[in-house]
C-alpha cells in the first residue's frame, strides 16, 4: 500500500521494444508466436474424443488414464485437452481429481492444459485446483452479453486464456461475413468492458465439414482462411485456433483423402494466421510428398475453386487405398491366402481396401465376370446372411460386408457389359417402400441391405410412395414380393389401401407388412381379409429375409397356406376376447381428482413462444440414450452394460466408438443444424379437452384427448385433461408444447451417403440424429423446469434418474399412447410457428418430415409418467369427432389400432 501511494505520483514507465506474446504454462512455457509456426493440442484426455479414455476413467482406472496423456505429450502434443463430459460421470469431481492427480506427472504437467467442458462449473473447478497459466475452452455469445461477460471476468481472474467459439444468440456463424462479425463483437465486448488482455484470446471461427453434396458448404474452408488472416489483420495480438478433422467429415473412412485434405487446409490456413488446432498427428501428411493430382484436387476444394471440384474429388476417391483400420483389422496375414478367398474374407470382413485390386487379379483366373460374383463375391455374401442368421454376427457389420459388395459389383459391370454372354440372376426380386404420408425408413433401408446381402434383387422406390406407384412398378418389374413400411398409425389405412386395390387388380403378389406401429395381430385382422393373396407379418430384419426365402423357395404354397390359417384364427380368437369397459359417462366421473385450491401452481417465469437455436452436440451429448441407440442395431440391451457383454461387446464397442467418432465430427461440420421451439401458455380443462389462452385470456387453441375406458382396480380412468384445473374455478394454469428436430441438413446427406453406397455411415448418420432429436427434447425439458417455467428450480438428477423421467411433469409426444391422434401435431405447429421456426414440415397423414424431430407437450402437474387410450369403445370416437370437428369414417380409418 505505502509502495502504492508513492508510485501513484508518477506516470509508468513505457519500456519500448517488448513484443506482446501470447504465453501459456504448465511447468514450462508455450508460445504461440512466428517462431512456433503452429501449436498443436492433443484431445485423447477428452472422454468425447476418445473411447479408451472415457473406459478407463469409468473404470476408475486413472494411472492408465494419465498414460493417454503422457502419450500425446510424446507424440508431440503442445497443450492437452482435458474433458470429462459425460451422462455417466460425475464432471466436476473427474476434473477436480484427474487435474490433482496430473500435477504430480512432470512430463504431463510441464505443459499447458486446456480445460473443456459445456458446463461453466466444471471450468471452475479445473481452474481453481491447476497452476501455471492454462487455456479455458471455451465461451461465446450464444447465451448473450451478460453471460459472456460474467464468465470472461472470472476466466480473467484467474490469469487464463480462453476460446471464443463463433456463436452468437442466433446460432454458428457458418460463413465469412458472421464469423468476423461475431469474432469483432466479441474481442470489442473483452477488451473494451472487461480489459481482457487480447493476446490471450484465442478465437475458434468454425471449421466446417466441406464437399459434403450439398452446395452452401463448398465455401466453409475458403470462409475459415479468410476469416483468419481478417482476424489476425483487425483484432489485434489474439490467436486463431479449430478443430481440423471436421473439415473432412465427408471422407470418413478414406484416410488417404482425409490426411491430404487436412495438410492442403492447414498449409493455407497457416500461412494466413492460424495459430493453433486440434489436429491428429497420424492424419496429416507433408505438403509436398501429396501426388500432385491429388494436390490439384484437394487444392481445388479447399479454395473452391471450381463448380464440380466435389464431385471430382468423390470421383476419384475410390482410387486412393484407405488403410486397414477401416475393415477393423490389424494383421494382414490374410493376404497371402488364394484370390478365391481374400475376396471371400473382404466381404465378411467388410474390408473394401483391397476389393478393385483383388478383383482386377480374379479377372484374369475365371472364363466369365460373371463367374466372380456368383463365384467368390456371393459366396462371401451367403456366409454373412448365414452368420447373420445365426445371431454370430451383428447388423454394423452386414450392413459394411453389403458396401463391399456393392463396390465389387459396381467394379465389374463394365466387363460384365462388354461380354455380353449372361446375367447376374438372384433368388429373387423384391419390392419396398414406405406408404403415402409417411417418411420413416431406416427400418426398410435396413431389411434392403439384408435382403441384398442374401442375394435378392431390392428394389427401394423410397419414402411417401402412392399406392398406385407401388402397384405399378411391382407389375412392370414382374416382382415377387411387395413390402410395405410404416412408423405412424396413418400408415396403416394406407396399407389397408393398397391391399384392396391389389385385390382389386386380381394381383397374387406375396404382400410383407413391416414396420412400427405394424403387428401380427393388426395384419390378421385389418389387412388379411381384404386380398386373397399371401399376406406376411414381418417382424424384423432377420425374419424378413426368412419370410422372403421361404416365399421364392418350393415350400412357398405350403407357408402361404399355414399363414392364411393361421391369420384366420386370429381373427376368431380377437372376436371372442371380453374386455371389461366401462361407458365414457362413467369413465368422465372416474376421472383423476385433484384438490386444485391447495395445489400450489407456478406461473412460468416466461410466457409466449421461443425458439431454440444455440444448442449445440456438445451440450446434447450428456443427454443421448444410448440404449435405444445399440436397439435401432438389432442390439437390445441396456447400456453402457452392453460394452461389456460377452456376446455384443466387441461389437457394441466398435459402433459406440464409430457413433462417437461421428458425433465428434458433427460437432462443428453445420451438417446437423439444431433447431427447436417452445411455448408456455395458460390453460384450462373442459371435460377432456384442453383450452389453450394467450397472454389477454384470448382462447387460441384446442387440445382434444381421450379418456381411458378399461375397469380397473383404482377406479381410476385418466385423461391427460386431468391434470390442468378445470375452467370456473379462478385458477391459472399452464401448459407447454414445443418441437425440435436434428434432421432438416443432415437428412440430404445421409440419403447423399446412402446413393453413393455407403449405407452403414447412411445408417449411423440416421441413427444418431434420431438420439439427438431425443437428447434435445431431455435437454430442452430440463431447462423449461429449471428456468423458462422454473417449477423445478432446484432439481439435481443424474443421466440415469433423467432417463427414467425421475422428474416433476411430463412430456408426452403426439402419437405415443396418451396422445394417439396423430393430428394435434398440426395444432401444436400452429401454435409454436413451427415450419418456419425448424424446417420441419407436416406430411399429410400427419407424420414430420424429417423423422428425427420430436414434439409433444408438457404438463407440470403430472405425476403419471406413462399411461395408454389404446383401445376405446366407438362412443368415444363419436364424440371426439364431435369436438375436433372431424370427419367419423375418416377418425375410423386414421386411428384403426384404438378401437376395441
Amino acid at each position: 500500500k505505502s509502495i502504492a501511494n508513492v508510485a501513484k505520483n508518477y506516470k509508468p514507465r513505457v519500456v519500448k521494444g517488448i513484443e506482446v506474446e501470447s504465453v501459456y504454462s504448465g511447468l514450462e512455457i508455450i508460445k504461440a508466436n512466428k517462431e512456433s509456426n503452429f501449436v498443436n493440442i492433443g484431445e485423447r484426455t477428452n472422454v468425447s474424443g476418445s473411447l479408451k479414455f472415457a473406459r478407463l476413467i469409468r473404470a476408475k482406472k486413472y494411472d492408465d488414464a494419465l498414460a493417454i496423456a503422457k502419450e500425446q505429450v510424446e507424440n508431440g502434443a503442445q497443450i492437452i485437452d482435458i474433458n470429462f463430459d459425460d451422462g455417466l460421470l460425475d464432471s466436476e469431481k473427474e476434473m477436480d481429481y484427474f487435474l490433482k492427480l496430473l500435477a504430480s506427472e512432470p512430463d504431463i504437467s510441464a505443459k499447458p492444459i486446456m480445460i473443456d467442458s459445456s458446463r461453466w462449473e466444471v471450468i471452475e473447478k479445473g481452474l481453481k485446483v491447476i497452476q501455471g497459466k492454462h487455456i479455458v475452452n471455451s465461451i461465446s455469445l450464444k447465451n448473450g452479453e451478460e453471460d459472456f461477460l460474467k464468465k470472461a471476468k472470472i476466466i480473467k481472474d484467474f490469469g487464463a486464456a480462453v476460446v471464443v467459439m463463433a456463436f452468437d444468440e442466433k446460432g454458428q456463424a457458418d460463413n465469412y461475413e458472421k464469423k468476423i462479425s461475431i469474432c469483432k463483437r466479441a474481442y470489442d465486448l473483452l477488451v473494451n468492458k472487461v480489459n481482457f488482455p487480447p493476446e490471450d484470446i484465442i478465437f475458434d471461427p468454425n471449421i466446417l465439414a466441406i464437399a459434403t453434396g450439398i452446395e452452401e458448404h463448398n465455401n466453409y474452408a475458403l470462409d475459415f482462411i479468410n476469416a483468419t488472416k481478417w482476424i489476425k489483420e483487425n483484432l489485434p495480438y489474439s490467436k486463431v485456433s479449430g478443430g481440423v478433422s471436421n473439415l473432412s467429415f465427408s471422407f470418413r473412412g478414406n484416410n488417404k483423402i482425409r490426411e491430404a485434405m487436412h495438410s492442403v487446409f492447414l498449409y493455407h490456413a497457416i500461412k494466413n494466421g492460424m495459430d493453433m488446432g486440434i489436429v491428429n498427428p497420424s492424419m496429416i501428411q507433408i505438403y509436398d510428398d501429396i501426388p500432385k493430382d491429388l494436390l490439384k484436387l484437394v487444392e481445388d476444394v479447399i479454395l473452391n475453386s471450381s463448380e464440380d471440384a466435389s464431385e471430382k474429388l468423390l470421383e476419384a476417391a475410390t482410387l486412393y487405398k484407405n488403410d486397414l483400420r477401416e475393415g477393423g483389422e490389424s494383421k494382414e496375414d490374410w493376404r497371402n491366402l488364394t484370390c478365391k478367398e481374400k475376396l471371400e474374407y473382404s466381404i465378411v470382413k467388410g474390408i473394401t481396401n483391397y476389393i478393385e485390386e483383388d478383383l482386377k487379379e480374379s479377372l484374369n483366373l475365371y472364363d466369365r465376370t460373371l463367374d466372380i460374383i456368383e463365384g467368390p463375391l456371393m459366396d462371401g455374401m451367403k456366409k454373412v446372411g448365414e452368420l447373420f442368421g445365426d445371431g454370430k454376427m451383428f447388423l454394423p457389420q452386414v450392413v459394411k460386408s453389403a458396401r463391399v459388395m456393392k463396390k465389387g459389383v459396381s467394379y465389374l459391370t463394365p466387363y460384365i457389359n462388354s461380354e455380353k454372354d449372361g446375367e447376374f440372376t438372384r433368388d429373387g426380386k423384391i419390392l419396398i417402400a414406405t406408404v403415402k404420408g409417411d417418411v420413416h425408413d431406416i427400418g426398410k433401408n435396413i431389411v434392403g441391405v439384408v435382403l441384398s446381402c442374401n442375394n435378392f434383387e431390392v428394389i427401394d422406390l423410397g419414402v411417401m410412395v402412392p399406392c398406385e406407384e407401388i402397384i405399378d412398378k411391382a407389375i412392370k418389374e414382374n416382382v415377387d414380393i411387395i413390402g410395405l413400411s410404416g412408423l405412424i398409425t396413418p400408415s396403416l389405412s394406407e396399407m389397408i389401401t393398397v391391399a384392396k386395390e391389389m385385390e382389386k387388380r386380381n394381383l397374387n403378389i406375396p404382400l410383407i407388412i413391416g414396420g412400427a406401429t405394424t403387428s401380427k395381430v393388426h395384419t390378421a385382422l385389418k389387412i388379411d381379409p381384404n386380398y386373397s393373396g399371401p399376406v406376411i407379418y414381418g417382424y424384423d430384419a432377420s425374419k424378413t429375409v426368412e419370410i422372403c426365402k421361404i416365399l421364392v423357395s418350393k415350400e412357398k404354397d405350403k407357408f402361404i397356406k399355414k399363414t392364411k390359417e393361421d391369420y384366420r384364427l386370429q381373427r376368431e380368437n380377437y372376436e371372442k376376447v371380453k374386455l371389461e369397459f366401462i361407458s365414457l359417462e362413467e369413465a368422465r366421473k372416474n376421472k383423476l381428482k385433484i384438490d386444485w385450491k391447495n395445489t400450489l401452481i407456478k406461473k412460468p417465469n416466461f410466457l409466449g413462444v421461443k425458439e431454440i437455436y444455440d444448442y449445440t452436440i456438445k451440450d446434447l451429448r450428456p443427454f443421448i440414450d444410448w440404449s435405444f441407440f445399440f436397439s435401432a442395431w438389432g442390439m437390445k440391451m441396456k447400456f453402457p452394460q452392453i460394452l461389456e457383454d460377452n456376446s455384443y461387446g466387441k461389437e457394441a464397442n466398435k459402433i459406440y466408438y464409430d457413433a462417437n467418432k461421428l458425433l465428434d465430427d458433427l460437432e462443428n461440420s453445420k451438417i446437423v443444424k439444431l433447431k427447436g421451439v417452445f411455448g408456455l401458455f395458460k390453460a384450462s380443462s373442459a371435460e377432456d379437452d384442453i383450452r389453450i389462452f394467450d397472454k389477454d385470456n384470448n382462447l387460441i387453441e384446442t387440445f382434444n384427448m381421450f379418456r381411458q375406458q378399461k375397469k380397473n382396480k383404482n377406479n381410476i380412468n385418466l385423461s391427460l385433461s386431468d391434470y390442468i384445473a378445470p375452467e370456473g374455478l379462478e385458477i391459472d394454469d399452464y401448459i407447454g408444447a414445443f418441437l425440435v428436430t436434428s434432421g432438416t441438413e443432415a437428412k440430404e446427406y445421409a440419403n447423399n451417403l446412402r446413393e453413393n453406397g455407403d449405407d452403414y455411415n447412411s445408417m449411423l448418420l440416421s441413427f444418431i440424429c434420431d438420439r439427438l432429436a431425443e437428447a434435445f427434447a431431455e435437454k430442452l425439458h430440463l431447462d423449461v423446469r429449471k428456468s423458462y417455467w422454473g417449477y423445478s428450480s432446484n432439481e439435481n438428477l443424474n443421466y440415469d434418474e433423467l432417463l427414467s423421467g425421475k422428474y416433476r411433469g411430463i412430456r408426452p409426444a403426439v402419437g405415443y399412447p396418451s396422445i394417439k391422434d396423430q393430428k394435434e401435431i398440426r395444432k401444436i405447429f400452429k401454435l409454436l410457428n413451427g415450419e418456419e421456426a425448424t424446417g420441419v414440415k407436416v406430411t399429410e397423414s400427419n407424420m414430420m418430415d424429417p423423422p428425427s424431430s420430436v414434439c409433444g407437450l408438457y404438463f407440470a402437474n403430472s405425476e403419471a409418467k406413462y399411461f395408454d387410450v389404446y383401445k376405446i369403445d366407438y362412443n368415444q370416437l363419436e364424440d371426439y369427432a364431435k369436438r375436433n370437428n372431424s370427419d367419423l369414417e375418416e377418425l375410423k380409418n386414421r386411428l384403426p389400432n384404438i378401437l376395441i
